[in-house]
């Protein structure tokens, strides 16, 4: 029990605390089943063990189409799609959810972790200090807490907007029908109150190998930084759709006007960030000389300095079976949308594609230099593509050659065949099949192998450095313009990429224009884009397109035009303002009739 990986223990000691004994013998009891919390905080061995059974409820993201809901951000967004349509993120994509059959799993965990913290940091108080428990330890251990029961919070917030504050432990005598939603003003006010006081008690990085894992001053500037931003953003700030929203007492849930000294609230905090992060020895993963790998490496290689909060999930082969083609053992079952793949610029940093006709077909931008026909008479010499590949998938952003496997790519050991009769192709009538024409490349070990049941150490990256740079750019654009700050932020994460900087004098609507592609480019998969077209109130676009790719049911070869035909995979629904917000699960309503639902559930 005395190391931080022992979670499962941990749990242990504390249902023993919180819950009556397992029904046995008195006299098969330990002398520990009958101790109180107060007792138990009198140790610090079982302080600790509390402190780390909070963290359990921190998201596991990686898995995009399992445990219901956790993480059905990527495919409900315009970035992916999937073969199996009885997954809770296709539904979505139906219209067919509503509050009875979303799971509330996000409801649930979040709520759990935050008694936690807050039955933690109820008693901590009484842990005595000793030689080996320090009050700076203790102030770390406090400091955690708080910044958990914050990031938590948010994690509610982004889904349902308004939610109920809790910061005190409630007790099954409680009456809960007096537990009610906040308005999101003060919802925003707690979780930045609570990062503000985080911040003066965590050190900026990990100080022992064992707290890997624990938060740092840095990821809660980073999260301090994302709630501004969001609550600057056209959802939050000021929505005319939600102006009448209330709850049962008549109480307003959503700003009534439009603050825009938000967006210099956001700037500030996303700049602090940046210039304390770098100052603590954080910077932009930039170990390689190659754009490319640079790239795909910052996923890979863990607890590198760009990260500033990430969670650890175990020696874990989920995304490569998700990811990795037939050929390889895996279910060719994460694909990118022909949307996603049009979104990444030519490596001269111009859009191939600059809209879409009504019937669905590419307006090309000939200056560009991106053409759909043909095939490449030779391999490229780093290897971003091979002799025969498709010309739509030459000379483009490295990032793209990171992110995405598209037909003819060189994977693992081979190149990988999406046409019908290929080795990774549709196939037969089976579950498992690659729907777009395109695999998920980005976060997938390659040195993973499947058939030998060889995995590696996986973590999921909340927080980056690179995210914060883009969080900056975008509020200080919406808050002054594009001004030499604004570019220059911009610029440094184009140039980690290998892509030239953004051209000069561009307007405040032409950069906020650039910036949006560029975290849909940049931060592709890591559940930004499903947030961010959200808050900025374009997911009735975005979210109900119609979805395409490569026409997976042809094609007899590498050279075969059939296959490379735009095909419509899906039309997707979005229901505004409805689908903006998730629905409170029924379940808890009916719990709690205080609990207003939000508007069209």
């Amino acid at each position: 029990m005395k190391k931080l990986q022992y979670i499962i223990c941990s749990i242990l000691i504390m249902q023993l605390f919180l819950i009556s004994a397992c029904r046995k013998d008195f006299l098969d009891k330990s002398p520990d089943e009958d101790i109180t919390i107060e007792e138990a905080f009198k140790q610090r061995k079982y302080a600790e063990a509390f402190l780390v059974d909070i963290y359990a409820g921190l998201p596991n993201e990686i898995y995009f189409t399992d445990m219901v809901d956790v993480n059905p951000f990527i495919v409900a967004s315009d970035e992916m799609n999937i073969p199996w349509p009885e997954k809770f993120p296709k539904l979505m994509n139906k219209g067919a959810w509503n509050s009875f059959n979303v799971a509330g799993q996000i409801y649930k965990n979040m709520y759990e972790g935050i008694r936690k913290a807050n039955i933690f940091l109820e008693h901590i108080h009484i842990t005595p200090l000793s030689a080996e428990f320090t009050q700076t330890t203790k102030d770390r251990w406090i400091g955690e807490a708080t910044f958990l029961r914050a990031f938590y919070h948010f994690q509610l917030m982004r889904i349902y907007g308004p939610v109920p504050i809790m910061d005190y432990s409630a007790g099954v005598a409680d009456d809960f029908t007096k537990i009610r939603r906040k308005p999101l003003d003060q919802c925003v006010k707690f979780v930045v109150d609570e990062c503000d006081k985080a911040i003066t008690l965590l050190p900026m990085n990990v100080v022992q190998t064992r707290d890997i894992g624990r938060p740092t001053a840095a990821a809660t500037l980073a999260l301090k930084a994302r709630v501004l931003l969001y609550n600057a953003s056209p959802l939050w700030n000021g929505n005319p759709d939600y102006r009448s929203f209330a709850d049962n007492e008549g109480t307003k849930l959503f700003p009534q006007q439009y603050d825009e000294n938000k967006w210099d609230l956001a700037a500030a905090a996303a700049k602090d960030c940046i210039t304390k992060c770098e100052s603590a020895g954080y910077h932009l993963f930039k170990n390689y000389a190659d754009p490319v790998k640079n790239y795909q490496q910052l996923f890979i290689e863990n607890n590198n300095p760009e990260v500033l909060f990430a969670r650890n999930s175990g020696r874990d082969g989920w995304m490569e079976k998700c990811a990795f083609p037939g050929s390889l053992g895996g279910w060719d079952g994460w694909n990118p949308t022909q949307g996603q793949i049009d979104a990444y610029e030519m490596d001269n940093g111009m859009a191939p594609i600059t809209g879409y006709s009504t019937d669905g077909s590419p307006i090309i931008n000939a200056a560009s230099g991106y053409v759909e026909t043909g095939y490449a008479a030779g391999n490229e010499p780093t290897g971003k593509w091979l002799d025969g590949t498709r010309n739509m998938y030459l000379r483009r952003d490295p990032r793209f050659y990171a992110t995405i496997n598209f037909n003819g790519a060189y994977f693992v050991d081979r190149r990988v065949q999406f046409w019908k009769s290929g080795a990774d192709g549709m196939g037969g009538d089976g579950r498992d099949y690659n729907t777009t024409g395109y695999l998920l490349k980005k976060f997938i070990d390659p040195g993973v192998s499947l058939t030998e049941q060889r995995y590696s150490l996986k973590t999921w990256i909340f927080f980056r450095l690179g995210e914060m740079y883009l969080n900056y750019a975008e509020a200080l654009n919406e808050a002054d313009g594009a001004t030499s700050d604004v570019y220059k932020a911009v610029n440094a994460i184009r140039d980690r990429a290998g892509m030239p900087f953004l051209p000069v004098s561009l307007t405040k609507e032409e950069m906020r224009t650039r910036i949006r592609n560029e975290r849909r480019v940049e931060l592709a998969f890591e559940t930004h884009r499903y947030f961010d077209c959200h808050r900025w109130k374009i997911a009735e676009q975005t979210d109900k397109a119609r979805v395409y790719g490569m026409n997976v049911a042809a094609g007899t070869s590498l050279k075969d035009d059939d296959f490379y035909k735009r095909t419509l995979i899906e039309t997707r629904v979005f229901q505004t303002p409805k689908h903006y917000l998730f629905p409170i699960p029924q379940d808890e309503i009916d719990k709690n009739p205080s609990i207003a639902q939000n508007p069209g559930w």
